[in-house]
C-alpha cells in the first residue's frame, strides 16, 4: 500500500479469522497466568478467530517456555506462538536468570524459525504489579500479546511476498 509519503507501506491487520495460534503457558504463578490466558483467548475471539484454533500447552515454569515454543514453531501448524508467564522478583538472583533466559530463548526461537513468537511474559517486582498487568488497572498483557500475534501473523506473509527470496 502506498502511503501519503510516496513510500510503500506494508502492515498487518487485526484479523484472526482463519489463523491458528499456539499458546505456551507457565503453570508457575498460575493464578496470574490464567488471567493472561483468558485475555489472550478473548483477543483472538474479538478479532474474528475461533477458540478451537488455539492450542494451549502448559509447561512447569517460564524457563521451559522457549523449548516448547520452538517445537511448536517447527511443526508448521501455527501462524504465531504466544508465550505467557509471570516472573516475580524474589529475594535472590533467580529472577534475573529466569527473566533473561526466557527473553533470550523466545527471541532465539522467533529468529531461528521466522515465525512470530510473542513475548507475553510479565516480569514484576511484586505480586501486586503482576496482578495489575493481568487484568486490572494496567490492562491485560495476555490480551496485548495476542493482539501482537494476530497482527504479526497477518504481516509476515506480506513481508515474505514483498521481499521474495534472497538474491
Amino acid at each position: 500500500m502506498e502511503g501519503s509519503d510516496g513510500a510503500n507501506h506494508i502492515e498487518g491487520y487485526l484479523s484472526a479469522a482463519g489463523r491458528s495460534f499456539a499458546v505456551v503457558a507457565s503453570r508457575f504463578n498460575d493464578f496470574v497466568v490464567r488471567a493472561l490466558l483468558d485475555g489472550a483467548l478473548d483477543a483472538v475471539r474479538r478479532h474474528g478467530g475461533e477458540a478451537g484454533a488455539v492450542d494451549v500447552v502448559w509447561v512447569p515454569g517460564s524457563y521451559e517456555i522457549p523449548v516448547v515454543a520452538r517445537e511448536l514453531a517447527r511443526s508448521g501448524r501455527y501462524d504465531a506462538i504466544i508465550c505467557l508467564g509471570a516472573v516475580i522478583r524474589g529475594s535472590t538472583a533467580h529472577f534475573d536468570y529466569v527473566a533473561g533466559g526466557v527473553a533470550g530463548g523466545i527471541s532465539s526461537v522467533a529468529l531461528e524459525t521466522g515465525l512470530p513468537v510473542i513475548f507475553g511474559i510479565i516480569t514484576t517486582e511484586n505480586i501486586e504489579q503482576a496482578i495489575e498487568r493481568a487484568g486490572t488497572k494496567m490492562g491485560n498483557k495476555g490480551f496485548e500479546a495476542a493482539v501482537t500475534a494476530i497482527e504479526m501473523a497477518d504481516l509476515m506473509p506480506k513481508v515474505r511476498e514483498r521481499g521474495g527470496p534472497a538474491a
